[in-house]
């Protein structure tokens, strides 16, 4: 049998709310890197076919200018959408003992929050300026045509990993509703 070999694939996308306010902080050479946590709920039927809730809990680390950007805009209860992939880490604690964590490692996260939602948050400070070009985001190829003119010219802010922003509104008002 000839050797097969797997394909190097390591891709993750996941939605969630964050559970506390993001942990800044830079490395020895002044790297920015931010650690959060974001609670991913699932609806389920038993056995019973009643309704369940399950909530898986993922450790998110992002760097750079990605870090900067989640530093201003995320806080506590904030919802995103993450792409990334998994990463574990090893170490040792000051007693000794060995330990590890997977986490998602972001390449690209989407503020779905609402910019005026955070106003609270910069109290005091000039809103930032909407960049003049975007580039294309690479989760509009799972939306079809209608629903990605729907989320044109809005508030919803994505970055990427190379710093370019998107903007886009998730709030449709009745005549959009009633097109679906």
């Amino acid at each position: 049998m000839a050797d097969l070999k797997m394909p190097e694939m390591n891709s993750v996308i996941i939605a969630g709310n964050l559970t506390r306010d993001p942990v800044f902080r830079q490395t020895t050479n002044g790297t920015p890197v931010v650690n959060f946590t974001v609670a991913s709920n699932r609806k389920f039927r038993d056995s019973g076919n009643q309704w369940q809730e399950d909530v898986c809990y993922v450790g998110i680390v992002a760097w750079n200018r990605l870090a900067d950007s989640c530093r201003e805009r995320l806080k506590k209860g904030n919802a995103v959408l993450i792409d990334g992939e998994l990463q574990s880490r090893n170490w040792k604690t000051d007693n000794g003992h060995n330990r590890s964590v997977v986490e998602i490692k972001a390449r690209r996260i989407q503020f779905l929050n609402k910019q005026g939602h955070l106003a609270d948050a910069h109290a005091g400070q000039p809103a930032e300026e909407e960049p003049s070009s975007f580039t294309d985001d690479s989760f509009d190829r799972f939306l079809s045509n209608e629903e990605s003119d729907l989320l044109k010219n809005s508030g919803v802010q994505t970055q990427d990993c190379t710093g370019a922003v998107q903007s886009k509104d998730l709030y449709l008002n009745k005549d959009q509703m009633s097109k679906r």
